[in-house]
């Protein structure tokens, strides 16, 4: 019951059966790419999620160490220091931009951190801040801010590219199951339904010419004892015409010359 469950309902035909034969060959070459695919994404998959760990590790000391560089230019340049830093900037020195990497088909997204070359001017006047007082603070709490932007970017980028190879792993991997257990086995059992209906036809076929050939045999067989018995009645009545008997009569001498020949031959 479950082999007819898991087989289509289609009609038992030689050109059914070619047509089930080119799906399932279709079928197990697409099983196969989508697993080479599942395990390159699951490869990719990995070295991300150990970037991910590594970054991470990385990202605790860096926001801490930023997080004392900007104590110390605090402590260095005095409270005022945010006043300082914001009259000295007029737009962002460094920004992200966002590209796409082909990984097995999949579209993984990355970001990354530039800095903008016309805002040249504006970097050479920030390097100015605080000349007065703790200038140098100011730069090194700058330079970990930066550094920590930019692992902040790159895991930002390893957490997107996560996340969506993580999908693309779940939906291949639900089509190579899908293949592998249902579409596979339903083409197989249907090829196996098919292939018996043929050769029950063919058996019925060859049954079916056996009880034509009988029957054409015995008709054969019926149409010759006819002419030979009907031969019989045109002798008969030439005989009774010649002798001036009864066709019994002539019956009766025919059957003993029959008799007496075989007794001849034998």
């Amino acid at each position: 019951m479950s082999g007819q469950s898991q087989r289509l309902n289609v009609v038992p035909t030689v050109t059914m059966l070619g047509v089930m034969k080119a799906r399932l060959i279709g079928a197990t070459r697409g099983h196969a790419l989508l697993k080479k695919k599942s395990d390159a994404l699951t490869v990719q998959f990995r070295q991300i999620l150990k970037n991910i760990v590594s970054a991470k590790e990385s990202m605790g000391e860096i926001m801490r160490a930023s997080s004392f560089a900007l104590t110390e230019a605090k402590y260095a340049a005095g409270d005022n220091i945010k006043h300082i830093v914001l009259e000295n900037v007029r737009s962002a020195s460094v920004r992200v931009r966002s590209r796409q990497e082909n990984v097995a088909g999949v579209k993984l997204p990355k970001f990354e951190h530039y800095t903008d070359s016309s805002l040249a001017d504006s970097k050479s006047s920030n390097d100015l801040t605080g000349l007065a007082r703790g200038g140098q603070q100011i730069q090194a709490c700058r330079a970990a801010h930066v550094k920590a932007i930019e692992v902040l970017v790159e895991l930002a980028s390893l957490q997107t590219s996560f996340l969506t190879l993580d999908e693309a792993i779940k939906t291949t991997n639900r089509r190579v199951n899908a293949l592998e257990n249902v579409v596979k086995p339903r083409l197989e059992n249907t090829i196996i339904y098919i292939k018996g209906e043929l050769d029950e036809l063919e058996r019925e076929d060859f049954f079916r010419l056996k009880k034509i050939q009988g029957f054409k045999k015995r008709e054969v067989e019926r149409q010759m004892r006819a002419s030979r018995e009907f031969a019989e009645e045109q002798v008969a009545e030439n005989i009774s015409l010649q002798k001036g008997i009864s066709i019994g009569a002539a019956h009766n001498m025919l059957v003993a010359g029959g008799e007496r020949d075989e007794d001849i031959i034998f």
